[in-house]
């Protein structure tokens, strides 16, 4: 049956895309809380990002739409099923924007959708937003989603309007991709405008300043932790991805033949698992990891128990201990417990002091340096 609903106010309407949009990860997930999404008073996800400068906003984001002719398995917005629909007017998405701007709550926007008709159809709707946006003066950080099959002409318009763009790859490839959805195309609809927006937006050209980002949904199909690590890796290499997020699918969200929902693994050990992708990303993009280096257990997973460079460090029992006193950044970046600041503070300190004579030297200690502790010598 299906359900008859009345018409719906702006904030009502907001109220439930807002929601809706939680399933929709990227831009939402870091490395601790200031990094993660939070829920304003009304019912709004905000949501922080790191700028190319190392500066932070936050973004006002919601769905323009949930209304969606796909049948992405995992996705709880599917068109077989029957949540409450609506559709924002692009007008009332530009006032609310700038309701919440000029209140300084949100410094940037994130428009994303459900597909409409048809994927161009959509993407005229985004850009349209977007350009009335910035036709009213607003110069600062807009990422726009684009949708699956979208032609080269709309995907380049959104290229020209926003500070970052994205396109959800979901899968490490065709295979497992047709377990969750049979109304797209992975190499058209999905790899194509993938490859648009890395040719349009590398390094020296015109729109070189603009990101580029996907995401993954870990869980649902059938890929391992290794799959979606070396595909993770290549996409770095081959297309130049400023970064890659990764949505945890939690079980009853989508259809009863999906892998995900034959798993024998909890909602919290798929959530885990995501945490370990995330840690995994980081050694390869800021610790200086290769992919072949990353550490997977018999089943191609990640370790749920340590993390990563944990046992990376296990399993090279050789490398260590390091003599703090004398080990580059390079290698004190693969000592479990040492993050950026703390290595960038040895340097520092061995520059003044010299050298280190014991823990005590940093001064207030924590778990992080205790765990160090043993992976290292001072004398």
């Amino acid at each position: 049956m299906i359900n008859i609903h009345k018409k719906l106010n702006t904030e009502e309407k907001l109220s439930i895309l807002s929601q809706d949009s939680q399933y929709d990860l990227a831009c939402s997930c870091g490395i601790n809380d200031a990094d993660r999404r939070h829920r304003s008073n009304d019912d709004t996800w905000i949501y922080p990002v790191t700028l190319p400068n190392r500066g932070k906003t936050f973004l006002f984001k919601t769905l323009i739409s949930n209304v969606c002719i796909n049948d992405c398995k995992y996705c709880p917005l599917r068109g077989n099923r029957d949540p409450k629909r609506c559709t924002l007017e692009s007008e009332e998405v530009v006032k609310s924007f700038f309701d919440y701007y000029y209140k300084g709550k949100v410094m940037g926007l994130f428009l994303s959708s459900g597909v409409i008709g048809s994927p161009d159809k959509t993407m005229d709707r985004i850009n349209q937003i977007a350009a009335r946006v910035r036709k009213k003066g607003f110069k600062g950080y807009i990422h726009l989603k684009v949708i699956p099959g979208a032609s080269n002409a709309a995907v380049e318009e959104a290229i020209t309007l926003g500070s970052a763009v994205s396109i959800n790859i979901e899968t490490a490839g065709e295979k497992t991709f047709k377990t969750l959805c049979s109304s797209k195309d992975y190499l058209e609809d999905v790899i194509r405008p993938l490859k648009v927006i890395s040719r349009l937006t590398a390094k020296g050209s015109k729109y070189s300043k603009v990101r580029q980002t996907t995401q993954f949904v870990v869980g649902a199909a059938d890929d391992t932790d290794r799959d979606l690590v070396k595909y993770s890796g290549r996409l770095y290499q081959k297309l130049g991805l400023s970064r890659i997020y990764f949505s945890a699918y939690q079980r009853g969200l989508g259809e009863n033949d999906l892998p995900g929902e034959q798993s024998l693994k909890s909602n919290g050990e798929v959530l885990t698992r995501e945490h370990r992708l995330y840690q995994v990303d980081w050694l390869i993009r800021k610790y200086g990891f290769s992919v072949d280096e990353i550490p997977f257990e018999k089943d191609g997973n990640l370790s749920l128990e340590y993390d990563p460079k944990e046992v990376w460090a296990r399993n090279n029992p050789g490398f260590f201990p390091l003599n703090i006193n004398q080990a580059d950044k390079d290698e004190l970046m693969r000592v479990p417990g040492l993050g950026l600041v703390t290595v960038n503070f040895i340097l520092n300190f061995r520059k003044q002091v010299r050298r280190f004579r014991s823990l005590e030297d940093f001064g207030k200690l924590n778990k992080s340096l205790k765990k160090a502790e043993q992976y290292l010598r001072f004398s």
